[in-house]
């Protein structure tokens, strides 16, 4: 690490300490050199590969964003589509891998995005698991039936007796 003040190659670091949110850590750095003090954090990286080939950092805003989509004119809120997302992002670094490819990410979504909303979960799924007819939807109903989350189930199976008599 450079010295920002004399430019010196090396430094020692004095302190460390993780953030609060426990995804940086800050290092207090001392310049051999000319005796000042930095400090400098430390992340670990997360890159997508794109389908076009192009490498970016991974972004919660671009999961929440694809989410969103799906979520359109469910009962979904801005708060569960940002916790979704920090659950995505944790799924896809206990991983251990520096890069994922953009599908692997959809693929991550799905579970949590079942748990949120199986209405959601299935137009996801539709795009995600690449569905080519009828029967892709149908075997992917029949899963969800087999196997209820706690999400919204009641609305995928029409037991309108767990909603509000108004609904």
């Amino acid at each position: 690490m450079h010295c920002p003040f004399c430019r010196h190659p090396d430094s020692r670091v004095i302190d460390s300490r993780t953030s609060d949110d426990g995804l940086s850590i800050r290092r207090r750095r001392q310049c051999p050199e000319c005796g000042r003090r930095f400090s400098t954090t430390e992340t670990a990286s997360l890159t997508v590969i794109k389908r076009s080939g192009v490498v970016e950092p991974f972004s919660r805003e671009k999961v929440v964003s694809g989410v969103r989509k799906a979520c359109q004119g469910r009962p979904v809120t801005d708060s569960d589509l940002a916790l979704l997302a920090q659950q995505v992002e944790e799924s896809v670094r206990q991983t251990g891998q520096a890069q994922l490819d953009a599908n692997d990410i959809g693929l991550a979504v799905l579970p949590h995005l079942r748990e949120l909303d199986e209405i959601a979960y299935l137009r996801f799924a539709s795009v995600y698991q690449a569905f080519e007819s009828l029967d892709d939807f149908d075997a992917a109903i029949s899963e969800l039936r087999a196997h209820p989350s706690t999400g919204s189930f009641a609305a995928l199976t029409g037991d309108h007796a767990s909603r509000g008599a108004g609904e």
